[in-house]
Formats: C-alpha cells, structure tokens, sequence
C-alpha cells in the first residue's frame, strides 16, 4: 500500500507532501518536499492508495445556511438566548466538536480562522479531482480522508500540544525522536534531515500515517446519524488504535534448498 500525506498551506512555500510504502512489516518514507504546487499534489494522489489531507475538506452546514441567507437579504433574527453558542455554530463543524470531545483540542474553525484560505485550496484540489473522474467522499471512503495530526500525535499517546509554536524550541526534532521510537519499523531513509527542520514536511508524514490507519478501519468513522453532516463538512479521522496496529505483518521466511 502507498499512502500519501499532505499538509496543505494557503502557499506552496508551506505546503508540503510525503509519501509511504506499507509492505512486509515496515514502512518506507519514499519521498518528502516542501514547497509543493497543485499539480504535484494532484499527480501525487493519482498514485496513492489512500490520501491523508491535513486541511478541512468543507464548512459548517449553518455557516453556508447563515451566508447564502445573509447574502440575499434572507437573515432573519437569530432566535437564541446564548450568543457564545450561536457564533459557535457557525464556527465549528460537527467534526471539530467530535474531535474536542474525544482529545480535548480544538481544531482551527474553518470560517472564523485563518485556515479558510488553505481550505479554498483545497476546494479547488477537490473539483480538479472530480473532473478527473475521482469526486472526494468526503466522510473519507474514498481516496482522499481528512486528517489532523495534532489529534492523531494524542491518540498515539506522542507529544502533541505546542510543537508547532512559532519560536518555541528547535523544531521538531525532538518528536522526530519521539515518533522513531514508537514506531521503529518506519525508515526515514535520507528524508529524515527534512523533517527535522520543517513542521509541515513532519506533519505530511503524520498524515500519510493516519491515513494508513483510515484505510485499514483503524479510524474513528462517523456513524449513522453522522454521516449526512460530513458528507458537506468533512469528517476528520482519528485513529482508533496504536502506532503498531498499523504496519503490515513480515512475510514469512521463505525455507527449503532454494531458500
């Protein structure tokens, strides 16, 4: 299996992609960059097995609800009595509230947040897939699952709040360790150096990881009372397993006197 991460930025300078190869109990990082275009990305995912995409795949459904009515004229007056909850609402998808209850972290708001404009990115990635012939599910079937590392560093019991602090420490070395460790049967090969020193390179890895675990049903899929909301909004997969779950079993020994 070949999976591929992407950490996806407003730019390409920030954006970053890695590729994984699954196959008789290990897996290979075969390719890292930072600094990745459109295309690359798209003929990227024309040789994955399973995409994971580090940025949210839609918008609230009452936050598309709010602007369509605002826009035209339509906006009635909110009827609420808690405006903290209201603003709430149109903030965050039922995704991002699943996963702050499940961790404790709370995602960027994809309509509030700074994180809109990799997600118009992203929405233009979507519909260049989908006229190819590929359109996304984006409760996360099909080719390409939506991912937030952060989460998965926490369900994988790593080090996951503040490694991505502008000024704080040396970057993320220290969890490359941390990640070595745990998984020892992933090889870095000569991409190690890169991941090192760049977040977004390291978190493409992250991802690439969480989307070998999206693949095999290691994931916390939404169910059935979910599934409508995340087929607009994106649903975020948090694994459900440990690191070793993940990797493939050794084959075994071949014996005999052609062994």
């Amino acid at each position: 299996m070949r999976t591929l991460g992407v950490d996806l930025a407003a730019a390409d300078v920030r954006t970053a992609i890695a590729v994984v190869e699954w196959s008789d109990g290990r897996a290979t990082i075969q390719a890292a960059r930072l600094g990745v275009s459109d295309d690359q990305i798209v003929d990227a995912i024309r040789l994955a097995d399973k995409v994971g995409l580090d940025c949210p795949l839609g918008w609230p459904a009452t936050f598309v609800s709010f602007v369509v009515a605002q826009q035209h004229g339509r906006l009635p007056p909110p009827g609420y009595t808690d405006g903290a909850r209201w603003r709430r609402a149109l903030a965050y998808r039922l995704t991002d509230e699943i996963v702050r209850a499940e961790t404790g972290l709370v995602p960027l708001s994809v309509s509030a947040d700074r994180i809109a404009h990799a997600a118009f990115r992203c929405a233009a990635l979507l519909a260049r897939l989908a006229a190819e012939g590929r359109p996304v599910d984006r409760c996360g079937d099909g080719v390409v699952v939506e991912v937030y590392p952060a989460a998965a560093l926490r369900r994988w019991g790593l080090t996951h709040r503040g490694y991505k602090t502008p000024g704080g420490g040396s970057g993320p070395g220290p969890l490359v360790d941390e990640l070595a460790a745990a998984a020892p049967w992933l090889s870095w090969g000569p991409h190690e150096e890169l991941c090192r020193r760049s977040h977004d390179a390291f978190d493409a890895v992250l991802a690439a990881i969480a989307a070998r675990a999206a693949a095999i049903g290691r994931v916390l899929a939404p169910d059935a009372t979910q599934r409508e909301a995340a087929r607009t909004e994106g649903w975020i997969a948090l694994p459900t397993g440990r690191l070793g779950e993940l990797v493939p079993p050794a084959s075994a020994p071949r014996s005999g006197p052609c062994a």
